[in-house]
């Protein structure tokens, strides 16, 4: 009589958490088809608007990591709760935006919410049957680029048919249907920590980050030499150097470091990195060689809303990939599906040298991509579990979580630099040349096959599978009851 019910429950519970992951991604990707209309929509400048896209970096760069270790500390359940909080609020706020000032600040509060991915694959391991957590981390891991692929011909669908305001009022429209569903489906996680929360490590990992992330996505605007630029690099190093002395030396630190520093955490989130590099580097290319004009012979000419459309199947795959990735690593484990899935990503970028000259292989390239990816960001939470203690999931997910994005942003700020200095003069206008797409598509395969590398380095443990703590210590869970 238990086992439907279950498994309704146990349903109810993954589609949820891959719905709220699906929602977070689609926060992101929302004003990309806005960013060239956003100086005349905001009343501002270029610079000034393209704050609108690195507001909500910055703050989901420095949210996700406090998040992760609030849920270990108040409980999982609680603080995705709390998460769809400023996801609201940043929704309300940019819906009336009429200047760029509220605007950031409502990008602001969504980046906020970005800790919902790492929470609820954390929360899977604690309320989940064995049997059926390999399969649902990949299906919510993956559901971060399920929703940027989705979320790209959604946004460009509005942007171009409706009131761009309605991309906001949807968005908050779905934030409550995700609340909704967090507090019907899912159930409290019963694993606590015991320790309190670090303050000083919270605001000095933010600090840090802020000056790391802020020149990497203006760096280009600034000027690579420029004196801020460099400034804000040299006191990124000061202040992580200082956090990380910190974290060493605190009782019950915002990351634990010691942990981190084990091999199969560490390599996990090097390869968490070059993975992270890897996707954006063609989510990047392909939308550019999508919209060029035909008249350059390497464009495709497609609307925003065609571009849309061709890349929304990419996203699409990885729903479907998730759920072999859960079945690869259960039959082989998962660090063999983290490098499979780097493989397949390097093997996309291949392909590319042959298949960019049309609209259908350029579709083929994004595919074979993020099949790769599917595998390869299923595969590195389990890997993450199966090394920390059950207390310490949440952090040590949302750190792989940060990770990622680290890896991004360098994607961004590397593409950019080639893109911009590999071009071609085209009735007035300096694009970006073939030659510059090949030398991106180029060396996103060569960042994916070192992923391969530093991934068949991660040492095996005996006796785990996904979700399982070896070295988790007998105090590391306390009851809970929200």
């Amino acid at each position: 009589m238990d086992g439907p019910k279950t498994a309704t429950r146990t349903g109810g519970i993954v589609a949820t958490l891959a719905l709220a992951g699906t929602v977070a991604a689609i926060m992101q990707t929302l004003v990309t088809p806005l960013i060239g209309d956003l100086p005349r929509i905001l009343d501002t400048s270029p610079s000034n608007s393209s704050w609108v896209i690195t507001a909500t970096l910055l703050s989901g760069a420095v949210f996700v990591p406090i998040s992760g270790r609030l849920g270990d500390l108040l409980g999982k359940r609680r603080v995705l709760l709390a998460c769809c909080v400023p996801l609201l609020a940043g929704s309300l706020v940019c819906a009336v935006a009429t200047s760029v000032v509220p605007m950031i600040a409502g990008r602001g509060l969504q980046g906020m919410g970005m800790g919902i991915v790492p929470l609820g694959i954390s929360l899977l391991r604690d309320v989940l049957p064995q049997e059926k957590l390999g399969s649902s981390i990949a299906l919510v891991s993956a559901s971060m680029g399920i929703g940027g692929g989705l979320g790209l011909p959604i946004a460009a669908a509005v942007a171009e048919y409706a009131d761009w305001r309605a991309l906001f009022w949807g968005s908050a429209a779905l934030t409550v249907a995700i609340a909704a569903m967090v507090w019907s489906f899912v159930p409290a996680s019963p694993v606590r920590d015991r320790g309190r929360f670090d303050y000083v490590g919270a605001f000095g990992l933010g600090a840090g980050l802020v000056c790391l992330l802020l020149p990497v996505s203006k760096g280009a605007d600034w000027g690579w030499g420029d004196g801020l630029t460099l400034g804000l690099f040299a006191a990124a190093a000061v202040l992580l150097l200082a956090w990380g002395a910190w974290e060493l030396r605190t009782r019950d630190p915002l990351v634990d470091l010691r942990v981190t520093a084990r091999r199969r955490v560490l390599l996990t989130n090097a390869a968490s990195v070059l993975v992270g590099f890897g996707m954006y580097a063609q989510a990047l290319i392909v939308p550019q060689l999508l919209q060029l004009p035909d008249e350059t012979g390497y464009g495709l000419g497609q609307s925003m809303l065609a571009m849309g459309l061709w890349m929304a199947p990419a996203g699409l795959m990885m729903m479907v990939v998730s759920p072999l990735g859960g079945m690869l690593s259960a039959a082989r484990g998962p660090k063999f599906t983290l490098v499979t899935g780097a493989l397949v990503i390097a093997a996309g970028y291949g392909s590319s040298l042959l298949l960019l000259g049309s609209t259908w292989g350029v579709l083929a390239v994004t595919l074979i991509c993020n099949s790769g990816v599917g595998l390869a960001y299923g595969a590195m939470p389990a890997l993450i579990m199966s090394a920390v203690p059950l207390s310490e999931t949440a952090s040590a997910n949302s750190f792989n979580t940060l990770m990622r994005s680290l890896g991004t942003s360098v994607s961004a700020a590397v593409v950019g630099v080639v893109l911009s200095q590999m071009t071609v003069s085209l009735g007035g206008f300096t694009l970006p040349s073939e030659d510059g797409f090949r030398a991106g598509m180029l060396i996103g395969c060569g960042v994916a096959l070192v992923a391969a590398a530093v991934a068949a380095l991660i040492p095996p443990v005996r006796g785990a599978t996904a979700g399982a703590a070896p070295e988790e210590t007998p105090d590391a869970k306390v009851p809970a009851t929200a």
